[in-house]
């Protein structure tokens, strides 16, 4: 990890050194800023991200945070005693540092997996309205009428393919809690 300051940020940025300062940031897994503007977080954050094409991950608890915390792809704010500037504007927030661990590891694996069975589901249900249209349009060569009434369309998306999203989004834990926390190398399954 790196620990850098907001004296040492600010000749980085004046002094043009960006380049040598990702160069050592490479090497490291965290990037911590303290004793910095806010500014200068957001300035640090972009940078990366601009330079090194990579997703980050910004994680703050008060008003200075709150800029740092929009400039990364996913921002999460802590509620605590600097007030609710951060939580307001995270994409996620926790009440204390140490639910940081589950966020990521176990709603976070949950979240992916989800999302990823949702995708082929969409793209299956999709794929076979379409394909009955598309044979229906052999079968009375190509007039252009419906072979399905237009409630019962409006029906199919509503209420009858509506059920497994929601049963996935509520139900679905392909790994137990306890598993996750456990073993960390499954969050990489998922990437």
């Amino acid at each position: 990890g790196l620990v850098i300051d907001g004296k040492t940020l600010n000749i980085i940025f004046q002094g043009g050194l960006e380049e040598k300062f990702l160069a050592l940031t490479k090497h490291c897994r965290s990037v911590l800023c303290c004793r910095s503007t806010p500014l200068q977080k957001s300035m640090v954050v972009k940078l990366v991200w601009r330079q090194l094409k990579v997703m980050t991950l910004s994680i703050g608890d008060g008003a200075n945070d709150v800029s740092m915390i929009q400039a990364a792809d996913v921002g999460i704010g802590i509620s605590g005693q600097e007030g609710m500037q951060a939580v307001m504007a995270s994409d996620f927030a926790i009440s204390r540092f140490k639910h940081l661990k589950k966020l990521l590891l176990v709603h976070g694996h949950w979240c992916y997996a989800r999302l990823a069975k949702m995708v082929i589901y969409f793209f299956y249900k999709n794929v076979s309205y379409v394909n009955l249209l598309f044979w229906y349009q052999f079968f009375c060569g190509f007039s252009g009428s419906t072979m399905i009434d237009y409630w019962q369309m409006i029906f199919f998306n509503l209420f009858f393919t509506s059920m497994p999203p929601l049963l996935f989004g509520v139900l679905d834990k392909d790994v137990s809690a306890e598993t996750l926390l456990d073993l960390p190398e499954l969050y990489k399954n998922g990437q």
